[in-house]
């Protein structure tokens, strides 16, 4: 049975936890164990889990039976931790971005693949039954070809939330709204409509918080294949709102909110497949099911277990952060961004 660890053992634990606890009871996987620096995120991390922690990344990494590393750092972390986990030769989940830059995410892509380990970055927002409906739908040309591809992630964030030291800054997180929050639905709107070809662009920071990243954020996009949309994210909507992805294409229209699909195809009545609004877009970040993330992580068992590509391979996890580096280029410089083929 394989065996996964954890590096970094805050909140976003917790629904890894509980999908590989579900895999565990099927006989899929087992968690060897957690690894933070902080000595009391190990003990809260034990202490609520039941389970091993271990006190240096190197131990977690000689334990017998470990296969895959879950890495949950911070993203300026991610490339030293990855590079340590490869020279392991264990196998790579990494939480989003896929670290601070695309620059820095392109290197833990290639040094990966060098070192000839499976790499998968965390968007879960792919594994959710009504974005997978959807994204069957669009595959199949059910919608024609597309016109009009738009995101929405009006969500809020409290003073709670950026109490953590370093939360919200560059320094830490890379980026504000779109690198830390919106990216999800971001990366779930290229995933279904493809890349993005020109953006224009605007950002700024509110007054609510003391950070020196963006969490406003508005943009305007044509995607290669024609299409143009909207982006619009921020943090500062009280008390935050379902994140939604709307698509028209020549063959019907979409709407995906949050959990909640409602499909309109031309000739057909309406289909609506709904999972409910929940998304974390509210004061709890955490408030979403595991599911999703249970199903990620499957796939990437399985796709060990076969020696194939998984549908959520780090090099996947690159046009996002391209798309959002050129709407920060785009809001800094006043211009149309050209993104690179």
């Amino acid at each position: 049975m394989n065996g996964i660890g954890i590096v970094g053992l805050g909140m976003a634990s917790a629904p890894h936890v509980l999908a590989i606890r579900d895999l565990e009871l099927a006989g899929r996987t087992r968690l060897i164990g957690g690894y933070s620096p902080s000595a009391e995120r190990r003990e809260a991390f034990s202490a609520k889990w039941q389970a091993p922690v271990f006190e240096s990344l190197e131990a977690m990494l000689a334990a017998p039976g470990l296969d895959m590393v879950i890495v949950l750092t911070p993203p300026g972390a991610h490339l030293p931790v990855a590079e340590a986990t490869a020279a392991a030769r264990k196998h790579l989940l990494v939480e989003k971005p896929l670290e601070i830059t695309l620059r820095r995410a392109e290197a833990l892509v290639g040094m990966a693949a060098r070192a000839g380990v499976t790499l998968g970055v965390v968007f879960q927002h792919r594994f959710r039954p009504a974005a997978q409906r959807l994204k069957q739908v669009v595959a199949a040309g059910e919608l024609g070809r597309l016109l009009s591809c738009s995101a929405t992630i009006r969500w809020w964030r409290d003073a709670n939330y950026f109490s953590q030291p370093g939360r919200g800054m560059k320094a830490r997180d890379g980026g504000g709204v779109l690198l830390t929050q919106a990216i999800h639905t971001l990366d779930l709107l290229l995933h279904l409509a493809g890349p993005v070809a020109q953006v224009a662009g605007f950002t700024r920071t509110s007054p609510l918080r003391a950070i020196d990243t963006e969490d406003i954020a508005a943009a305007a996009l044509r995607f290669t294949s024609g299409a143009i949309g909207v982006l619009d994210a921020t943090t500062v909507a009280e008390p935050g709102f379902p994140e939604r992805i709307e698509i028209a294409g020549t063959g019907g229209s979409a709407m995906l909110v949050a959990e909640r699909l409602e499909l309109h195809l031309k000739g057909r009545g309406p289909e609506v497949l709904d999972r409910g609004l929940a998304g974390g877009g509210g004061a709890d970040p955490m408030a979403f099911d595991h599911g999703p993330h249970r199903a990620m992580i499957a796939e990437m068992l399985d796709a060990i277990a076969e020696g194939r590509t998984p549908m959520n391979a780090g090099a996947s996890g690159l046009p996002v952060q391209r798309l959002i580096e050129a709407v920060l280029r785009a809001s800094d410089s006043g211009q149309v961004v050209r993104l690179a083929d």
